[in-house]
């Protein structure tokens, strides 16, 4: 499915998946408008998908643990368009370790911010243009750790309380804006291999049974819900971990 009737919004889109999802959105004719911390991060981004032929492609920074930051990219993004087709909530800060006492106060509070505040207020923030679409989805990425006891991963708490707050919000989310044909989908992945899209290494990575989760497929199962008829309501993607 081609996508170049559709405008998409995409959070943390400065290195990763969120760079990986912008470089094949745009590949597929989508308009986007992606995010990072720095502006510089996203303009890296915007340049690569540009050398590529695409032109409808916008550089914004936004600071999820910023309420007021978080407004001004809602803003700016209003200033090129009265719509949102596609908001992908990819932004959320990992912070490792198994410990509670090995974070400091102050990542303990980003990581929470980053991954539940700012994503509710992205949601918030951005319903507006949602709402004047006629294919309105909100796409999260959550994390294996929001699934209720998930203990395989080595993340800190404090991702696994924003990973979970996630969850809970996208779960009464997806019900309240129904009625308005709002979909709201998440996805609950484990650890898994991102390979750049832009490397030999993206058509050839490994995709067997005995292989870990790759960042191929996520972006497949999101093009997957997003291009079903609007009756769909794909809620969640859950994934087996090797």
């Amino acid at each position: 499915m081609r996508f170049d009737d559709h405008r998409v919004v995409i959070t943390a889109a400065g290195r990763d998946f969120g760079r990986t999802l912008a470089i094949r959105l745009a590949d597929l004719g989508a308009e986007v408008f992606l995010s990072a911390r720095s502006l510089a991060a996203a303009e890296r981004v915007r340049d690569e998908i540009r050398a590529r032929g695409h032109r409808q492609v916008h550089a914004h920074a936004c600071d999820l643990t910023d309420p007021a930051s978080i407004r001004d990219f809602a803003s700016a993004v209003t200033q090129h368009t009265d719509r949102v087709d596609i908001l992908i909530n990819n932004g959320s800060r990992y912070l490792e370790g198994p410990d509670l006492q090995s974070a400091s106060d102050a990542d303990v509070v980003d990581t929470i911010a980053s991954g539940a505040t700012g994503t509710v207020l992205t949601v918030k923030s951005f319903l507006p243009l949602l709402l004047n679409s006629n294919k309105p989805d909100v796409v999260t990425m959550v994390s294996a750790c929001g699934t209720a006891g998930h203990h395989r991963s080595d993340a800190h708490d404090a991702f696994y309380a924003a990973k979970s707050a996630q969850a809970g919000f996208t779960e009464i989310l997806s019900k309240r804006l129904r009625p308005q044909g709002v979909r709201v989908i998440s996805l609950y992945p484990p650890d898994f291999d991102n390979t750049d899209p832009l490397s030999e290494e993206w058509k050839s990575t490994p995709r067997e049974a005995k292989d870990a989760l790759t960042s191929q497929s996520l972006v497949e199962c999101i093009l997957f819900a997003v291009a079903q008829p609007r009756d769909c309501f794909i809620k969640s993607f859950h994934f087996e971990q090797v």
